[in-house]
This record gives structure tokens, sequence and C-alpha cells, in this order.
């Protein structure tokens, strides 16, 4: 049962951010889904469950982004403040600009705005600032060349450009995105066990030796012909404020795509930034899943909006994945059947109530 209670006038749906995961994203699938809705939101405890709980700069873009694009009456959004109460307007697209100020993850801004924005009448442009390539979010790379290409599939219809990277601790990071209307929403079923069709990489850095970037490629090539895949990495050398490295890896399937990342860090191995990236991929090929883990979970919003039953399958359950489902429960006359132990290969069917 939805949990909402009368506060003066108005019904509120509470969510109480220390539930499953505990952390930020309760607050932005719960902002999207009440801009979607319509239905005010009291958010209690947000990022219960982490070291330093309440909103962070990224999480107080977010909720302010939310707020702008629907007009929102919104009380306690400040840093560090652990409940805020949000009540949508009706969405107004339009051309919009968002800054972060640090390197918070700006492909998390944008995965809490890009849901409304893609169910409202006109097109929308966006600018956000921060991190592209932080820990913590997925990179850059994944929206643009996973998810992004995989909701095509459904209906929705977006395009990003990367115009400046953003590493931590400077961010300073630029994303262009351009938000349509989607289109007929399409049945969604990607049960099938990946069929691999093709892999290719980028080995990427900033402000450091070229060298560091050749060792990642080359012990990712190492790695892929170990295992009898060939693939292509690109090496980028990229601009940024302060130096970082990343490889990522994505991989195509006859019906699905998967993407795979790893961050350099201080006395982090070149060699181990490779492994890690290679380590996840293989694991996801050897699960025969159709969806890697952050795929998944963020799958889940753009289900909800689509009538009918779709189901998935994922290389891991994740936590994020059961806490988003709860989520949108709360909002939303569905249902997710979410089967496989934590940590292992499940399967997701949605079912409208």
């Amino acid at each position: 049962m939805r949990n909402e209670r009368l506060m003066g006038r108005q019904k509120f749906t509470i969510i109480d951010g220390e539930y499953g995961e505990g952390g930020g994203q309760i607050l932005r699938t719960s902002l999207s889904l009440a801009v979607i809705t319509g239905k005010p939101l009291k958010l209690v405890n947000i990022r219960g469950r982490r070291k330093k709980p309440g909103l962070r700069p990224q999480h107080l873009t977010a909720v302010r982004a939310c707020a702008s694009i629907c007009g929102a009456k919104l009380e306690g959004a400040q840093l560090d403040a652990t409940e805020i109460t949000f009540a949508p307007g009706t969405v107004i697209p339009g051309s919009y600009e968002f800054h972060i100020g640090t390197a918070g993850a700006a492909t998390l801004v944008l995965q809490t705005i890009l849901p409304p924005l893609s169910m409202a009448k006109g097109e929308s442009t966006l600018l956000i600032s921060g991190g592209t390539h932080v820990p913590w979010s997925p990179p850059y790379h994944h929206v643009a060349q996973v998810l992004i290409p995989t909701l095509s599939q459904l209906g929705f219809r977006c395009t990003t450009q990367l115009k400046r990277w953003g590493w931590y601790p400077k961010g300073g990071g630029l994303i262009h995105a351009r938000v349509k209307t989607h289109g007929p929403l399409k049945s969604f079923q990607l049960d099938q066990p990946f069929d691999f069709q093709y892999m290719s990489g980028i080995s990427a850095s900033s402000r450091l030796p070229e060298h560091i970037r050749v060792r990642q490629r080359k012990q990712l090539e190492a790695r892929l012909q170990k295992a009898g895949i060939q693939g292509r990495v690109e090496l980028l050398d990229v601009d940024a404020m302060n130096p970082g490295t990343l490889v990522f890896l994505v991989v195509q399937g006859k019906d699905s795509l998967a993407g795979f990342s790893s961050l350099g860090a201080r006395g982090k191995r070149a060699e181990m930034v490779a492994d890690e990236a290679a380590d996840e991929c293989f694991q996801f090929l050897d699960s025969k899943a159709a969806c890697d883990p952050h795929l998944a979970d963020q799958l889940l919003l753009y289900l909800a909006g689509a009538p009918g039953k779709h189901h998935f399958t994922t290389s891991r359950v994740t936590q994020h994945l059961l806490t988003n489902a709860w989520v949108i429960e709360k909002f939303l006359p569905i249902m997710f059947e979410i089967k496989g132990e934590l940590g292992e290969p499940g399967t997701v069917m949605k079912r409208d109530l």
C-alpha cells in the first residue's frame, strides 16, 4: 500500500530514504516519479544509510532541476538536509542549464530529469556540468552508448554530447542533451541469452603521461586475446581540469548492449584499471544475461511508464535494483517480480495491476 497522509491540504507520498540501499537513488527515482505523476512528495531520512547523510551538491542540483522543469513548490532543499517536500506542477519543455559546482555526477542529474522530460509534450535541451566520469556513478559513456540506445528500443528519443570531461575531485565536465517526446512505447522483452557480436572500448586519460593509457590498452588487449575475443580499444587523450583515467568497454549482442568501466586513482596501476573493467565484462558474458547491472536498475523507471508486460534478465541483482522497484511501486499501480539472489543473475518482470 502507498504510504501517504494528509499534510495541510495536500496528500503527500512519503518515502523513507533509509530503505534498502539507503542512498541517492531513492531521492532521484522519487523526484522523477513525483514530476511524472504530479503527486506531492515528502522525502525523509534522505541518504540515511550513507556515512554522511543528507543532500550533497549533486543531489541538491537534482532536486532543483526537477523543481525547475515543472515549477514545483519546494521546501527544505539545502545542503545536508535530510527531509524535503516537493509539490510538482506541470512539466514545461525548454532549454535548461544545471551546474553542480563540484565533481558530483552530472550523469545522475540527467538520470533524474530525463524520464519526465521524455514524457512531456515538446523538445528540451539540457546543459549539465559536474563530474562525467567519477566514482559511484555510471560514466557518461555508459549513458550514451548503453542506456540511450536501449531506451530507443522502447520508443524514447534522446541524444547526448560530451562537451568536456570531468574527473574527481574538480569536476568541470559538461554534458549536452536533447530530449524529445517519446514515440509509441513498445514491448520490451530481453530474456534470451546474450548473443555476443562484437566489443569495443576506450582507454582515456587527462594530464598524465601517455604510457598510462597505453598500458591500460595493452592489458585490455592481452585479456581479450586470452579470452578469444576480438575488440578495438581506442586511445584518448582528453582535456579536463585535473588528472584522471578511464577504461570503458561496450559489448554488442544481437538484441542488447552492456557496458563496463573502471577509473584510475593515485597509486592504482594502469593494469589494475584495465583488469577491473575486463573482469566485470567477462563475468557478464559468463552469466548469459541480457542486461548489465547499471542498465537493469535504470530501465525500471522507463518500463514503469510503458503499458503491458515487460521482462529482461540481468547479470546481477543489486540492492539498487530492488530499492528502485520498491520506490516505483509506491507511486504507480504496477508490480516488479524480481527472481534471483542478491549479487547473482536474475530475471525482472513488470506487470500492471
